[in-house]
């Protein structure tokens, strides 16, 4: 399903992700679902394309410390989308729309909760586990653990349990 060569289309399919998205995204989020996970824009394409809409105004980037820039559609984004629309294909425009659909919880979870280990001089690790919202961290944690395999299962859990800990962190220090 990949459009070649069309670079207004390949540019219309970029902005109306981030309109289905309802979201800022990192570089390689938009990458991984446009190029990776589907073909409707080359890899060659997509990073010129961000590029591009970013210079034009139709998407703004908003610098982390912590992390990846993210990027998001802005009004003017909007607009062109708005008065371009139709010159997606109906059947692309839906592929995106299911895929959004099924996929967003992962992509919003796999850059909002952050997770990394590191070997200190001592053999132990170091974990540093975030969870952030655009412009600001929500929750930083650091902890020194025993094993690269304690370490390795924090950071794989981290994905998924770190809602459950920020409530239950919450829960117990605010009440």
């Amino acid at each position: 399903m990949q459009v070649k060569g069309d670079a207004l289309l390949n540019k219309l399919i970029l902005l109306f992700v981030f309109d289905k998205m309802e979201c800022p995204l990192t570089e390689n989020t938009i990458i991984d679902m446009c190029c990776s996970s589907n073909n409707w824009i080359s890899y060659m394409d997509c990073k010129p394309i961000i590029n591009q809409l970013l210079d034009n105004g139709f998407i703004y980037s908003i610098n982390q410390s912590w992390g990846e820039q993210l990027y998001s559609i802005t009004p003017n984004g909007r607009v062109c989308l708005a008065d371009f629309f139709v010159q997606i294909p109906t059947s692309i425009r839906e592929n995106i729309s299911q895929f959004v659909k099924a996929n967003s919880l992962k992509y919003r979870k796999k850059q909002e909760f952050i997770a990394d280990y590191y070997m200190n001089k001592d053999g132990t690790y170091t974990v540093n586990l975030k969870i952030v919202e655009p412009g600001h961290p929500v929750l930083e944690l650091k902890m020194v653990v025993p094993s690269r395999l304690t370490a390795k299962n924090i950071y794989k859990n981290w994905e998924d349990k770190g809602a459950d800990l920020l409530e239950l962190l919450y829960d117990n220090l605010v009440n």
